[in-house]
């Protein structure tokens, strides 16, 4: 793998607005403990010790609605053993959990083009039979893609059907912006911008130990020998893939950063950055190397990568189109809890800089 030097800043937002975005809002309706060693207890039996009257189906309840949080990260799993000096709050205020697939948002549509804001744990489209990580839905399951939730919306909103075309996707695990045609000819002319690397994409994550800001430049291969994507070992293999990375923030075992596509390949951020020792915060399956060497995995119940900006022409008039989707809550509270003691800019992130072309953020739906 080859490493550069960091290129010049390349995000338009200064690194201080992007940090903002975790900013938290503390909620007067908590009640907190702490657990005290050995540990080991299993998080239901943990609350109904701590609940005077409440039964077991009413901890369980809690936990499956989102109300319960262990160290500032929401947990759905009512059987998760605690360790002793965590900290486990009932939040009674906090937002009902959205069900399975919810949680889309419609950033911008017009007569040829749908950009969404996808929740993390929905595929980009019904079944991708390339990508293991996104398997077959159930024959009577609810809707699992992010191309059956716009149509759900629109649905509910009694809108007339409209072909939906694939463009490009994002992992299933990874939450943020997403674009779709809704003619032919809008879906040629971006699967060739993209396929040209024309688009702008950027992404927020989160990965283990001290990650500096450099240009990972390595081609990539569908099994690098152990069934796994990975780095190609031998010269000529795989294909060129080229992600450029600027550390934001050094957290507690873990730095934030921002990483700008230059290619598109599958899981490219994943495998670049597990390949170079800092497998994603959140990461199921790139972990093997990290593991075998012995260093622990910090916890999260999601993986910490959000496609942030996602910025192209329209494919029939030319004029820039540029979007932003902040981090979703499940993403902001990890990163928040990483802080331990606060904020510390990372030492490899370049000066903030610059002032910004027009921007999508808030950008109004055209129907």
């Amino acid at each position: 793998m080859r490493l550069h030097p960091p290129s010049p800043p390349y995000g338009h937002r200064v690194a201080a607005e992007i940090l903002g975005i975790f900013a938290m809002t503390p909620d007067e309706r908590v009640t907190r403990w702490t657990v005290s060693p050995p540990g080991g207890e299993a998080l239901a039996a943990f609350l109904r010790a701590h609940l005077t009257g409440r039964s077991w189906r009413d901890v369980k309840r809690l936990v499956a609605t989102g109300k319960v949080w262990v160290d500032g990260v929401p947990e759905r799993v009512d059987g998760r053993r605690l360790r002793a000096g965590e900290t486990v709050e009932l939040r009674a205020s906090a937002p009902r959990a959205a069900r399975p697939g919810g949680g889309l948002r419609i950033v911008f549509e017009d007569t040829h083009v749908v950009v969404v804001d996808k929740p993390a744990g929905v595929s980009s489209v019904p079944f991708a039979p390339d990508d293991a990580t996104e398997r077959a839905p159930a024959p009577h399951a609810a809707p699992r893609s992010a191309m059956d939730l716009v149509r759900e919306v629109w649905r509910r909103e009694r809108r007339r059907p409209s072909p939906l075309l694939k463009v490009h996707r994002i992992d299933k695990p990874t939450s943020g912006l997403l674009v779709y045609a809704r003619t032919e000819d809008a879906r040629r002319a971006l699967y060739k911008l993209f396929r040209a690397h024309g688009a702008e994409r950027t992404y927020l994550l989160v990965a283990h130990g001290q990650v500096a800001s450099r240009t990972l430049d390595a081609p990539l291969v569908k099994d690098r020998g152990d069934g796994l994507r990975g780095v190609a070992r031998r010269a000529g293999e795989g294909k060129r893939a080229v992600t450029h990375v600027r550390a934001l923030e050094a957290l507690d075992g873990a730095t934030l950063c921002e990483a700008r596509l230059e290619t598109g390949r599958t899981h490219q951020i994943r495998v670049h950055l597990a390949e170079a020792g800092h497998p994603l915060v959140g990461e199921r399956v790139y972990v093997r190397d990290h593991q075998q060497a012995g260093r622990p995995l910090l916890e999260s119940p999601r993986l910490l990568l959000h496609a942030a900006t996602l910025g192209f022409p329209h494919p029939l008039s030319g004029r820039p189109l540029r979007f932003e989707a902040p981090p979703p809550p499940d993403f902001a509270a990890v990163v928040e809890r990483l802080r331990g003691g606060g904020a510390r800019a990372a030492a490899s992130a370049p000066a903030p800089g610059g002032s910004s072309p027009e921007r999508g953020r808030g950008r109004r739906r055209r129907r």
